[in-house]
Parts: C-alpha cells; sequence; structure tokens
C-alpha cells in the first residue's frame, strides 16, 4: 500500500502534511514530491514514471491558483489522482481563497478524471486514498470500518442523542 504525494511549493507542506498524518495513522507507506506542473515539467514526467515502477497505488495532489498539477498528473497515468486544491497565502496571489484552484481542480476535461476535495483539505485527499485501497487490502478496510466506528461513538457522545442548553 503506497500512496505518492505531490504539490508544486515548499509553501504548501504544512497543509499536505496533514495527508501524512493520516496515512501514517493508518500505517500506509508514502512519498513526498516538491515538483511544479510548469516549471519541472520533465522531472515531473520521470517521478510520475517511477511512482508507478515502484507500485505506488493512488497519487494525492495539491495546488493552488491554476492548479494544473493535478491534471497533468492524470495525464501521465492511470492511477487514481486525488486533487487537494489549495489556497494561495503568498503576497502576490490573487485572493480568490483557493476557489480558482477548486474549480480549475474539479473541472478537468472528459476522460482524465481527477477526484477532488474541499480548499487545503488534505487529510480528506488522504481518507479516500484510503478508501481506494481498502478495495484491495481487507485489513486497510477493517481499519476504516473501526475507525466510522469510533467516530460513531463519539458523536453520540458529544451529544449526538441530543443536548439540553
Amino acid at each position: 500500500m503506497k500512496v505518492a504525494i505531490f504539490f508544486g511549493s515548499k509553501s504548501d507542506t504544512d497543509t499536505m502534511k496533514k495527508a501524512t498524518t493520516v496515512l501514517k495513522d493508518f500505517g500506509v507507506e508514502y512519498k513526498a514530491f516538491i515538483l511544479s506542473a510548469h516549471r519541472s515539467g520533465d522531472l515531473l514526467k520521470k517521478t510520475v514514471s517511477q511512482i508507478e515502477e515502484q507500485n505506488f497505488e493512488v497519487i494525492i495532489a495539491g495546488a493552488g491558483l491554476a492548479a494544473h498539477l493535478p491534471g497533468v498528473i492524470a495525464s501521465m497515468t492511470v492511477l487514481p489522482v486525488i486533487g487537494v486544491p489549495l489556497e494561495c497565502v503568498s503576497s502576490n496571489s490573487n485572493g480568490l481563497g483557493g476557489m480558482d484552484a477548486l474549480l480549475s481542480i474539479v473541472q478537468m476535461p472528459k476522460q482524465i478524471p481527477v477526484a477532488t476535495v474541499g480548499i487545503n483539505n488534505a487529510a480528506n485527499a488522504a481518507y479516500l486514498a484510503l478508501e481506494i485501497l481498502s478495495i484491495k487490502y481487507t485489513e486497510l478496510r477493517q481499519k476504516l470500518q473501526d475507525f466510522r466506528k469510533k467516530l460513531s461513538v463519539e458523536a453520540a457522545e458529544n451529544g449526538g442523542m441530543g443536548i439540553e442548553l
């Protein structure tokens, strides 16, 4: 069970670490790469080819602004790609709060899909990757089922049965 994580800028590290935390919690191996679809296209293509050879099974790709990275990666592989739209926080950003990236990733052309999660929601990308992997790995499926039961119990304990205010 291996997941590759790509993002285009070192400034996105803190957001994308949320995916690695989830993967670690479930015992899934991962490797992260900081590669730009625009500035390092040849290296990106070589790296995608290498992760296929190394039997990675799902890709998470975070990108901001025009957010080409997930779509470019999807064009290079048939592995499932999960896009994480990132809010650009640099002083040079256009101030769209990640909506530009969200719309860019979610509107991929026909035949080359990219699954998309919420803005900055790298953790949900990891949970989706786990669900995809759980189709093949029954032990992971059981871990996810146990995790969901735990969430349900916690919700009930936290007032899911009704509270008095």
